[in-house]
């Protein structure tokens, strides 16, 4: 089922909030500005339900928030070095919001712009088309994303992007989860990727080109704490080459509610954010501001900064192909 409201006005146009709801009355929560996840509220071990995706009670808090809280991200996730990139020869510059690079497309980025939107009996489908030059951005770029909530407690998030003009894209969805419900901070929860390379990175978390073995940050089951001695995690992992697409690439779970997500995805690897920047005066959908560790993002996406890497798979769409990736999480229990 599928109900939504009106819940505001943003840049001349409405803003609606959208409740998925499943046959055991688990529900996804999506706001058209961004194409935001605003909440997932799943059961825990003991039937009590609670919201594991950090986020605001109200759409003003997505407004005033810094962190891409739930949200669309793109024409292209993760970060740019120096704001720069060429193609067939031509270079571009693009807006610099992260000292001198580009991070989440600047303010060309899906996070703060309202899309358009239409139902279906399943899923709510989201529509934004940016203009030639956005925020440096070559081409006029459309996007799509549809979100559809199973009765097997699956959201599934798909990507499509087309564009008019040669264009670097590379979707995803920032969320933050917290298994816990947000009762603890997210050191307990343990991890499973299924990747045992990431990309050097240079302190400022552009990729050096290298391809090298995660370590000490290798995650196969251990809890996050373990892992984050030395502070939080900003890691690109690739994921296996032996691994077979349909099973999970990542799993996480929470010891005390027994809650498990397991994600599922097109894409070759994923960005582990620890949540390390995340902190403010607004309070959030549970109760107080967030502060750092109150989640972790489990960003699905092809390489960053892959336009300035000849090596790294592919990100250049051109007139007349489509951009085409999935990323399912998947809620249940740990046995």
């Amino acid at each position: 089922m599928i109900e939504y409201k009106n819940v505001g006005e943003y840049g001349g146009k409405g803003l609606f909030e959208f409740r998925i709801t499943n046959d055991h009355g688990n529900y996804v929560d999506l706001i058209n500005y961004g194409a935001i996840v605003k909440s997932i509220v799943v059961p825990d071990r003991y039937g009590e339900k609670a919201n594991v995706v950090l986020g605001y009670p109200t759409t003003e808090g997505y407004i005033t928030d810094p962190s891409y809280m739930g949200a669309t991200v793109g024409p292209f996730a993760n970060r740019i070095a120096n704001a720069q990139f060429e193609i067939d020869g031509k270079i571009y510059s693009l807006d610099t919001n992260d000292g001198v690079n580009n991070n989440h497309s600047g303010s060309a980025g899906f996070h703060n712009k309202v899309f358009d939107f239409t139902i279906s009996d399943s899923e709510v489908i989201f529509f934004y088309k940016s203009i030639d030059s956005a925020g440096g951005f070559p081409g006029s770029i459309e996007t799509r994303v549809t979100y559809k909530w199973t009765d097997d407690n699956e959201l599934i998030i798909d990507f499509k992007v087309m564009t008019d003009k040669p264009v670097p894209v590379n979707p995803t969805n920032h969320s933050y989860f917290n298994l816990s419900g947000c009762d603890e901070k997210i050191q307990a929860h343990r991890l499973i990727i299924k990747g045992s390379n990431i990309l050097e990175s240079s302190p400022d978390y552009i990729p050096t080109g290298k391809i090298i073995p995660a370590g000490s940050h290798f995650f196969n089951g251990q809890q996050m704490g373990d892992a984050m001695k030395d502070g939080g995690i900003n890691n690109y992992y690739i994921f296996d080459s032996d691994i077979k697409r349909d099973e999970a690439m990542c799993t996480l779970w929470e010891g005390n509610s027994g809650r498990k997500m397991e994600t599922f995805t097109t894409y070759p690897g994923v960005q582990l954010y620890t949540g390390d920047f995340l902190g403010g005066d607004v309070d959030s959908a549970h109760g107080k501001p967030y502060t750092p560790f109150d989640g972790l993002c489990l960003e699905c996406q092809l390489y960053p900064d892959s336009p300035n890497h000849k090596h790294f798979p592919e990100t250049i769409l051109r007139p007349g192909q489509i951009c085409n990736h999935s990323v399912t999480y998947k809620f249940g229990l740990i046995a």
